[in-house]
Parts: C-alpha cells; structure tokens; sequence
C-alpha cells in the first residue's frame, strides 16, 4: 500500500451539519492534538428543506455567509490538512451540485458527503479520543439536526453504529413549533422519536455497555438546562430530565421557561433534542449519561491523523472488502503492483502526481474483482455497484463513487460518462486512472506469477503508446488480440491506443 506521510503542524475539520455548522482548527504536536481555534455558526441548513429535498435560496445564502468566514481562516491551509464533511441535510438534499461548488468557492476546500453510518464512526472516533480511557464498553449518543447517531464501542473501537432518521431540527419542526411546549406535544414527538428507536432497542440492550455518553449540540444544551436547576448535577439523570420538561410545560415554551443557558438560537430547536433524548434514556433504560466535550469534528482530525501513517481506517475496510467478498489475493497483488507502476511512468504528463491518486488506483487495483462473488456475468458491475452503496468506514460517498467508477470501467466497454458527474479533481483524473488499470488488469488476466514484461506507457493528451520487448507480442498473440480488442473500446472513448 502506499507509503505513510507526515502529517501537516495544522489541521482543520469542518462540520456541516443540519443546525450549526462547526470548524475547529488544532496543533498536532509530540503526538497530540491541541486544538487553536473553534467556530460555530448556527446555520439551520436542514430547516431550509422544503418536502421535495430542495433548498431554499434563503438558507444557502445563510450557509454560504457563514462558509465565506471559515474560508478566511482556512484559506492558506494546505489541501490535506483539511477536510469538510456535510451530514444529514446534504444527504437529503436534491439538485445541490450547484451549491456545493458555491460553497467549495467559498471554503477554499472541497465537501465530502458522509453516511449516516460513517458519521456515528467519526462521532465515536471523537469521543474515545477526548474521555479517559476506561474498561467495559461504552454508548455514545448524538443528536443532530437531522439524525441521531447511537454508538456502542470498546475503547477506541466502535462496535454497532446506528444512525436514525430523527434530529432536533425535523423533530422540533413537526411538533413543537416555534418553540411552543404543551404535554400533548411531547407525547407526540415521543411516540415518533419510540418509533424510529424500536428497531435498535433489543439487539443494543442485548449487547449491553456500561457507561452511557452524549456528545454535540443538543446534549450539552440538556445538561445546561439541568445544571441551571440543579448546580450539583454532574450527568444527565432522568430525574434532571423530568425537572426540564416540567418547566417547559408550565411556561408553555422554551423561550417562556426562562434557561439562561439556552441561547434564542438554540430554543427553536431545544424541544425536539429533548423529546430524543427522553426517549433514548426510556427506551434503552438509561439510568444516567456523562456529556463529552469530542464528537465528530474531533474525530474527523483524529481520521485525518491516521491518513498520514498506516492507520488509515480506508486502508483496514478495504482489505475487509477483499477478505468478505473473496477477491483473489494474487490477483489482486499483480494488478496493484502494474498499476502503480504504469502510475509511475504517466503520472507527470497526465497530472497524476498525489498521493491519493496511486491510493485509490491501489485500493482499486485490489477490489476489481469483488464482483465475482456475485457472478462471473457482469462482474465489474456488480462490484461497482457494492463500492457504491455498501457501509464502507473512512470512505465518504464521492469516494465510494470513484471507486465505484474506477472498477465498472475496468473492463469491456468503458462507460466514462458517470466519471463527469464526480467531485473534482477526480471529474478530471479519473478516466485516466480507469485506462491504467485496465491495462494492468489486461496484461495480468493470464493471473500467471511470471511477471509481464517490463513495458513502456507514453502518454500525451488522449494518444497513448504501449511499448513491449522485441518479439514479445508475437510470443504472446492472446495478449496482442486483447490489446487490438482493447485500442477499440478506448476509440469509442475519445482515445488512440498504438502498440509496439
């Protein structure tokens, strides 16, 4: 696999999440993170979706105001030190490519769109690398704007993740109205908030943890407002929950309850965090639950840590993909192996010099074939269509999408259109990847140990020359009919294969 890096002195990690967003900015020194700077902005992106999916103008001028001042301080970072996730509303939303390449304008930075799965990943990376270490298991509880992620994990490593389609934006939206609170409308959030919990109550009691954890927005704002009631309180109890409540339904609103803790901002959304987490103590019987000062911007800076050496959580799922779907070991060390070479030889002219290029031309190169497991008809389809849409930890969705891309082209015809709909750079770098691996793929289909002959690529523009020793091709004529075969499929693709 590719070599480790040093890590930059400074990363940052921004969170687009459905209410705030958020940006911290941290030192990596003598093995630990400081951190230098946080921001938030409370943007209530998920509040700006109308039932179609679509955004409306007046919040995405929001977001991007709020974009345009994280952009000042990110502007002369590098572009591996820092790294943007967008969260539930961004997954929801449709026709957004517009937006998002405004608001790459006003980062400075690309977005990535994460899984709900991956989210609870990074949420609970944020945690365990913020809290003491302790034995027994852990639960760690967040709850967005637009979902609720629930994680249980041993020491640093998660075990179930969850994510629910319930947060404090949509569940206040429906049921508590300009922060309107009356006891019918709690019992209503709470029988949704009991509806979307069912499926993950059994099997998370069954599995058991022994402490309880909340991170984010709305879990510091509940402790707040039972630390307002009660100043010896040192966790979220039921008690201090009941106590909340009371007071809202007696003042008839957040706002009316009289929190100083709870900001106006926050009281729009303050109901429906508390009606979830209510909920999340009856249902999973929660006796009490410690608040962590981690979440998913800490993990996403201890994720991006790990790119920079071997612990890249991307490099461990991709060996699972091969390992769960039985890829051929061999064959897939032969393909990486003349992939990364053919990289090595074209990577100037094409404009293939990164590291995240060769890592994802390996990563690849060793997953191709996981299709066959499916069936030998249409294999490379089947295995772009699992990168695609599998839970893949550590990959984003556009990063999914490329590997997707990289091996449905792998073979036969190549479709390349998908490849103009991926997020740059890769729109512009990845119908040359899929040429070199194809070539890797073809010279190995013999799956023979010998090593194919040390040829030589030249490439310029979309003119390619595939150089072999003298007397090779006539040696080796099925190798010289897939080649001939081969110039024709990237004909159709805009390309001139000559061989040599």
């Amino acid at each position: 696999m590719a070599r480790s890096r040093r890590a930059p002195d400074i990363l940052a990690a921004v969170d687009l999440g459905s209410n705030s967003f958020h940006m911290v900015v941290a030192r990596y020194a003598e093995g630990r993170l400081v951190i230098l700077d946080r921001l938030r902005e409370m943007v209530r992106l998920g509040a700006g979706l109308d039932e179609h999916g679509r955004l409306s103008r007046e919040a995405m001028n929001r977001a991007l105001v709020a974009l345009e001042r994280f952009g000042q301080r990110l502007r002369d970072m590098r572009a591996d030190s820092v790294r943007v996730v967008g969260t539930n509303a961004l997954r929801k939303a449709r026709r957004k490519q517009g937006f998002l390449e405004r608001a790459r304008a006003a980062l400075g930075h690309p977005i990535e769109i994460i899984s709900g799965i991956e989210e609870a990943r990074l949420i609970y990376s944020g945690v365990a690398h913020t809290m003491p270490s302790e034995p027994g298991r852990r639960l760690v509880v967040d709850i967005g704007g637009g979902s609720t992620e629930l994680i249980i994990g041993d020491g640093k490593a998660p075990k179930f993740l969850e994510s629910l389609y319930m947060g404090c934006v949509s569940m206040s939206e429906d049921h508590f109205t300009g922060g309107r609170v009356s006891d019918k409308r709690l019992h209503r959030a709470g029988v949704k908030a009991r509806l979307e919990l069912e499926a993950i109550e059994n099997p998370y009691r069954a599995v058991g943890w022994d402490h309880a954890v909340g991170s984010s927005g709305s879990v510091r704002a509940v402790f707040d407002a039972i630390h307002e009631i009660d100043p010896s309180a040192s966790v979220i109890t039921q008690a201090g929950l009941q106590a909340v409540t009371a007071r809202l339904v007696d003042a008839g609103s957040v706002t009316g309850a009289g929190f100083v803790s709870i900001s106006p901002e926050r009281a729009l959304v303050f109901a429906g965090g508390l009606a979830i987490l209510a909920q999340v103590f009856d249902s999973l019987g929660l006796q009490e639950m410690r608040v962590a000062d981690g979440a998913l911007r800490e993990g996403l800076l201890y994720d991006m840590l790990g790119r920079f050496s071997n612990e890249d959580v991307r490099s461990r799922t991709a060996r699972s993909m091969e390992t769960r779907f039985h890829a051929d070991k061999g064959q897939a060390d032969r393909v990486e192996t003349a992939a990364v070479d053919m990289l090595g030889q074209v990577a100037g002219p094409w404009g293939l010099a990164d590291p995240e290029t060769e890592q994802f031309l390996r990563w690849a190169a060793r997953l191709h074939e996981i299709g066959l497991d499916i069936s030998h008809a249409h294999f490379h389809k089947h295995g772009a269509y699992l990168l695609e849409h599998a839970d893949m930890p550590g990959f984003t969705r556009e990063e999914q999408q490329l590997l997707a891309c990289l091996v449905g082209a792998h073979r036969r015809k190549p479709h390349l259109e998908r490849v103009l709909e991926l997020v740059p750079p890769w729109d512009e770098r990845a119908e040359r990847m899929v040429v070199i691996l194809r070539f890797a793929v073809l010279l190995n289909r013999s799956r023979s140990d010998a090593a194919p002959p040390a040829g030589k690529l030249l490439v310029r523009d979309r003119a390619v020359t595939l150089r072999f020793p003298r007397g090779w091709l006539r040696a080796n004529p099925l190798t010289a009919a897939d080649l001939e075969r081969e110039a024709a499929y990237l004909a159709a693709a805009g390309y001139v294969l000559k061989v040599a």
